[in-house]
């Protein structure tokens, strides 16, 4: 019988792929075991926790070996059984949970913490990881205030570990195209950015409904100075930075409760102005009823632009000036259209959706990667590096700061302060 390499490269050719398209570090360097994840948040009575965790398996380079899951000790309980994982390693609290990792032999602590909690209790544990010489995986905002951010930021320079940023949506292999086609200057000089971000799950007051997951993100001691913004506004600004490779550098904003007896913005739309002259619009509701996650952003430049949206993530539509439209698809057996950074992002070949986990996938493995060159002291690819990181999460606070200050002044322009 032929062994496994040789009945891979069967299955291969059978079905034309170019196999060296496909990622080629999907082991962590010289490394001969996985990395050991503890998670803080995301127990059985969360929604995120479960994404975290299905992205972080989908390579085999990572396992979930303890965590804090819930500040309710039976549910935190529960929740590490669920998971197969020992009593000793199911902790009640965050800090008891790090300082007893950072206590065993290296062949056995955690090598990294992911947080998922609501954004009230993502500094907490961040920090006092980066403190125990833990990299860190955080939920987006990266915190409450910006001046949490900024002490984060401080403690990363002086420790040299690593923290992941998880905005999902950079993560989508159209998205990394649309990001290169940009770079390369196909497009000329960008002169406009359209992005919107509509959801309608938070058109009725379901805060005072029992729903546990509006209830936070519209308690300003919970999420924070915006909830449309801070929840899907920042992944919006994000985007349009990370795709078109610019700064926002100036808002006009306007933030609205449209929910009577809501404690918190659920709309809102943003003018911008960007370090490269380009201008933009972003748009951001929580109130558009009917509406799922309906992200898209639309790039314009002096010779075309593109058109991406979460609903259809493996379509990239290319316009041009003087050019019918182009339609870019994913997939490893397009190796020849996509740029390789778009290549090391796809999973499957072309009609094989790849979706929201995988793009969740593609920023753990990323991060990985980059986390298992470290430990072993080699240099990590270029390819490897593409995750958010601080510095995303430093802008994503101040346009949160600055659109909440826009909207609250009388002048037409704020000028965007970091």
């Amino acid at each position: 019988m032929r062994n496994y390499k040789e009945i891979a490269k069967v299955i291969i050719y059978r079905i034309k792929i170019d196999y060296t398209l496909y990622p080629k570090h999907l082991k962590i360097s010289n490394m001969n075991r996985k990395l050991r994840m503890g998670m803080v948040g995301g127990g059985k009575d969360a929604f995120i926790g479960a994404i975290h965790r299905l992205a972080a398996n989908m390579d085999g380079l990572i396992e979930v070996s303890c965590g804090a899951l819930s500040i309710n000790p039976e549910i935190a309980v529960a929740s590490g059984e669920a998971l197969f994982l020992p009593k000793e390693r199911t902790y009640l609290t965050f800090d008891e949970m790090i300082k007893k990792e950072a206590s065993l032999p290296a062949n056995e602590r955690i090598d990294f913490v992911t947080i998922v909690t609501p954004n009230f209790a993502h500094f907490a544990p961040a920090m006092m990881a980066l403190e125990y010489g833990f990299h860190v995986v955080i939920e987006k905002p990266i915190t409450f205030s910006l001046d949490e951010a900024k002490q984060l930021k401080q403690k990363l320079d002086e420790t040299g570990l690593t923290l992941c940023l998880t905005h999902t949506y950079s993560g989508y292999p159209m998205v990394k195209q649309a990001k290169a086609m940009v770079k390369e200057g196909k497009f000329g000089k960008i002169r406009k950015i359209w992005v919107e971000y509509p959801q309608g799950w938070l058109s009725k007051l379901s805060e005072r409904e029992g729903n546990a997951q509006a209830a936070w993100r519209t308690d300003p001691k919970k999420s924070g100075k915006s909830s449309v913004m801070g929840d899907i506004g920042t992944h919006a600004a994000h985007l349009a930075e990370y795709i078109s490779g610019a700064k926002i550098t100036d808002v006009c904003a306007e933030l609205n409760t449209m929910v009577e007896g809501r404690l918190l913005d659920d709309d809102g739309a943003v003018m911008l102005k960007f370090d490269n002259g380009a201008k933009g619009v972003l748009m951001a509701s929580q109130v558009a009823a009917g509406e799922e996650n309906a992200l898209k952003i639309r790039v314009y430049g002096e010779h075309g632009g593109i058109e991406w949206a979460q609903h259809e993530p493996n379509t990239l539509l290319v316009k041009w000036y003087d050019q019918p439209t182009q339609v870019y698809r994913a997939g490893g057996n397009y190796g020849a259209h996509l740029s390789p950074t778009a290549i090391h992002n796809c999973r499957t070949p072309g009609g094989h959706p790849e979706g929201y986990l995988e793009a969740f996938a593609n920023i753990y493995r990323n991060f990985a990667l980059t986390i298992g060159c470290k430990i072993d002291g080699t240099t990590p690819t270029a390819e490897m590096l593409d995750f958010p990181g601080i510095e995303d999460g430093l802008r994503g606070m101040a346009f949160i700061d600055n659109v909440v200050a826009s909207s609250q002044s009388d002048m037409k322009w704020t000028p965007y302060i970091l």
